[in-house]
């Protein structure tokens, strides 16, 4: 391969340009989905529900509230008519939908008159068009100026979708400048640092291109790939060009180096992207199908980015590498050859350290509180802004049951009235009257309410979407409905959705971590030959994982469950590369030396590279809890910045003390064990 690349150096060089061109090209047309139920299981209770909902009623579900105030009656009905034709909004439901405004209000009969108005405020429920949310959620802020409110589902979408492009641009302006300090402070020469960021830019393009062919990615997976890609394969790039240096050193002839270093560096670079790309797949099997969309995104990254560290870097190199003589200069970081003689004074309280705190961190991370959507992030970002919150949350859970039974739909929804947090309940029974027969109403009022097969009831609660008691509230709504209508109840809303989120992915942990440490097991296996290696190593990074995902319960806070499954693997997938790396250099010492001094040799040959690694993949988890709006990927970011340097503590410290400790036992458990010095 390496001569191939050698010989074919030019022609490697242009396919790669023009692929990174046209993936450049693509990239615009990549549709991004901002709605998390759509990657719920088909067979979801929520999911089946709004196929229903959907088929039996052409009229779609408000997704948004509007509050205006300091306006008349017939001034409110005139702004629902301007509202009604904006080019992006589909239906606007107001009091004359229910009650014809010339009939005094007091006289109307109608108990609902306060949910639509209330004193001079007008309370609007609105259909933006699906897909256009950004859009029809401008159109009503432009119409009703500072003298309203927006919320509901479309409001939290569109600030998502406005956010998430300009904050990826912000991650990354703080991200590169690190990346070039870290990377110049490391290397000996002035251009190096340009090499490894274009291999990489180059790899990112081509990823972030080619997601046009998977028919659509969600707003989390365009947001935090280039983020994650960047910091996990920059390693490779690093590992390569410092193998081409020492080569340089020996051989006659650049493309002797290059061959040489090309050959040295393939298996290396190939375990250390095996174990993070088995960390990516196992994102695959979640049956929350966001797990999948990132997985198959970042694991294609990790092939992208070996193909271009492999074959685009060396091309790259031998292009410019008198550019690279020409701007020598002294390494400006410590070469960190006697950071053992500080390290070995820590084995000892590091190894009681971690046998204390491991289960109760273990214990800790299991019962952390979490977060299933971004009302809240939403919410946080309306406060900072100085917007103006809502007089009253609303959050709605829409009822169909089996059509038929106007008493007992009646029944029902008197009872669903009496339950705290429920504010009011819109049926038809409840709203025009069970004495007044449908027939006699007109259609757009009677198609509110009923469908061929169903009668809807809409149960308005002053709940936020999730959360114990939104959660609570909801499972007592179907208890009552289930136990009217027994197997015939289908419940649609943000809070139905993120209850049977939060029922998937409560499995989900479980099935892609265990998957991940086996994969991740049968590598270091392989890798190393041995049965105690691997047990060693996968236990160090995943304490550093219990550690890290426990932080949040010990301070009482909360953090979003994606972002938790994601650094679950994520972590385990990119950070064992620190563990291997210091394992084999130690494995390979311990031939000659004995163990102390192996480690000293060890840990002074890749102390640097596994710092450079976890402040690179560092910087990029805190550039991106930095920048960004959305709590979703604030915990991914601050989790991976967090867990990058536990993991580098961990292995560092805990690690090259296990390692000494049981040394005698790691000989006995691995294949020519008894042949180390």
């Amino acid at each position: 391969m390496s001569d191939f690349i050698i010989r074919y150096k030019k022609i490697t060089f242009i396919i790669f340009i023009a692929l990174t061109l046209v993936c450049a090209a693509l990239y615009p047309s990549v549709v991004v989905k901002y709605d998390m139920v759509e990657y719920l299981p088909q067979a979801a209770r929520s999911t089946v529900a709004l196929s229903v909902l959907t088929e039996q009623f052409p009229q779609a579900l408000p997704n948004t509230n509007v509050a205006v105030g300091g306006v008349s009656l017939m001034e409110a009905l005139a702004l629902k008519n301007e509202m009604e034709e904006l080019t992006h909004i589909s239906l606007v439901l107001w009091l004359d939908d229910v009650l014809d405004l010339l009939t005094p209000i007091e006289m109307s009969g109608i108990e609902l008159v306060g949910d639509y108005y209330t004193g001079d405020t007008a309370f609007y429920q609105v259909v933006v068009m699906k897909g256009f949310e950004k859009e029809g959620i401008k159109e009503i802020r432009d119409l009703i100026g500072d003298k309203g409110t927006i919320t509901g589902d479309a409001s939290e979408i569109e600030f998502v979708q406005t956010a998430a492009g300009s904050e990826v641009r912000s991650a990354l302006v703080i991200l590169l400048p690190i990346i070039l300090l870290i990377l110049v402070l490391s290397t000996s020469s002035w251009i190096e640092p340009l090499l490894f960021l274009a291999t990489i830019g180059v790899s990112v393009i081509i990823n972030m291109g080619t997601n046009a062919l998977l028919g659509g990615v969600s707003f989390l997976t365009n947001s935090v790939t280039p983020i994650l890609q960047l910091a996990v394969s920059l390693d490779y790039a690093i590992f390569l060009l410092h193998s081409f240096g020492r080569h340089r050193q020996t051989e006659s002839s650049v493309e002797g180096a290059m061959r040489k270093a090309v050959k040295e560096s393939f298996s290396a670079v190939a375990a250390s992207a095996a174990t993070t790309l088995f960390g990516f797949l196992a994102l695959l099997f979640m049956d929350f199908r966001i797990g999948a969309d990132l997985g198959l995104s970042l694991a294609k990254g990790i092939v992208i980015s070996f193909a271009s560290v492999m074959i685009f870097l060396p091309a790259l190199t031998l292009k410019v590498y008198k550019a690279i003589d020409k701007t020598r200069h002294r390494e400006l970081m410590p070469s960190f050859s006697n950071i053992r003689v500080y390290l070995r004074k820590l084995a000892i309280p590091a190894i009681i350290l971690v046998a204390l705190i491991t289960v109760p961190s273990f214990m800790g991370q299991s019962r952390t509180s979490f977060m299933y959507g971004y009302q809240a992030a939403f919410d946080e970002m309306t406060n900072r802004s100085g917007g103006a919150a809502p007089a009253e949350r609303s959050t709605v859970i829409v009822l169909m049951v089996p059509k038929g039974d106007v008493v007992r739909e009646d029944r029902l929804s008197e009872g669903l009235a009496e339950f705290p947090h429920v504010t009011s309940v819109v049926s038809y029974a409840k709203t025009v009257g069970a004495a007044i027969p449908a027939d006699f109403l007109p259609a757009s009022i009677k198609d509110m309410f009923y469908s061929a097969d169903y009668s809807r009831i809409i149960v308005y609660t002053d709940t936020a979407q999730e959360g114990d008691v939104a959660f609570a509230v909801l499972e007592d709504v179907m208890e009552l409905a289930e136990s009217y209508y027994p197997g015939g109840v289908h419940a649609v809303g943000q809070s139905a959705s993120l209850h049977d989120i939060r029922s998937v992915v409560r499995n989900d942990n479980r099935v892609s971590n265990m998957l991940a440490i086996l994969a991740i097991f049968a590598v270091l296996l392989v890798t190393f030959k041995s049965i105690t290696l691997p047990v060693f190593l996968l236990f160090t990074i995943e304490a550093a994982i219990w550690i890290n995902l426990s932080i949040p319960y010990f301070t009482g806070a909360s953090i979003n469950y994606v972002g938790y499954l994601v650094l679950n693997t994520v972590q385990l997938g990119a950070t064992v590369d620190y563990a291997i790396l210091l394992s084999v250099s130690y494995m390979q010492n311990r031939k000659t030396l004995p163990k102390e001094e192996a480690m000293h040799a060890a840990l002074g040959s890749s102390f640097k590279s596994i710092l450079i690694s976890a402040m690179t993949m560092s910087a990029a988890g805190f550039a991106l809890a930095g920048t960004t709006t959305n709590s979703l990927i604030a915990d991914i970011g601050k989790l991976l910045g967090r867990g990058s340097l536990m993991s580098m503590a961990m292995v560092l410290v805990f690690l090259s003390a296990v390692l000494t400790k049981f040394d005698g036992a790691i000989r006995r458990t691995t294949l020519q064990g008894k042949r180390l010095a």
